[in-house]
């Protein structure tokens, strides 16, 4: 299995939105090539949210334990939460972290720069991809049931007669 294949199950998952910024699109330049992966059933990227997962290309000024300059090399990122990261790495994501490899492949590790907000992340998925497949429906699903829910206590405020 490969990157490809992941790439293609996400796809998969209904409402989501994938930003592939392109050579010459508006995006950053730092950012072409990457995925970016939110729950946008509308087509719009979501204000003020962070996205479910992403894949990258290339090291970031902030971001080069991953040594991703490689060519051909890509990490998956996926937002897991607290109690996924323990049971995934053995260690409170807000605590110092042990010493890892950041760049080991096929490895779920805690993300070099996002450990502390929950993210885990995995250099060119091989064995693992089942498992990121599995972490990357969670992601998804929990960030589903967010949305709806926040949406559905906007709806709730709307007809709430506050604005009386």
């Amino acid at each position: 299995m490969s990157m490809e294949h992941i790439l293609e199950t996400v796809r998969t998952f209904d409402g989501v939105l994938e930003l592939a910024p392109a050579v010459g699109s508006e995006f950053p330049e730092i950012a072409w090539g990457d995925h970016f992966f939110y729950y946008a059933p509308d087509g719009l990227v979501p204000r003020r949210e962070q996205p479910f997962a992403t894949i990258v290309t290339k090291n970031y000024p902030d971001d080069t334990l991953s040594d991703l300059d490689i060519p051909g090399r890509r990490r998956l990122n996926i937002h897991v939460g607290t109690s996924a990261f323990i049971e995934l790495i053995g260690e409170n994501p807000r605590f110092e972290p042990s010493s890892w490899d950041y760049a080991a492949t096929d490895t779920v590790l805690p993300h070099p720069v996002y450990r502390t907000q929950g993210w885990i992340s995995i250099i060119d998925p091989g064995e693992t991809t089942p498992q990121a497949v599995r972490l990357l429906r969670a992601a998804y699903e929990d960030t589903r049931r967010r949305t709806l829910a926040r949406r559905g206590a906007q709806a709730g405020d709307a007809g709430s007669g506050r604005d009386r």
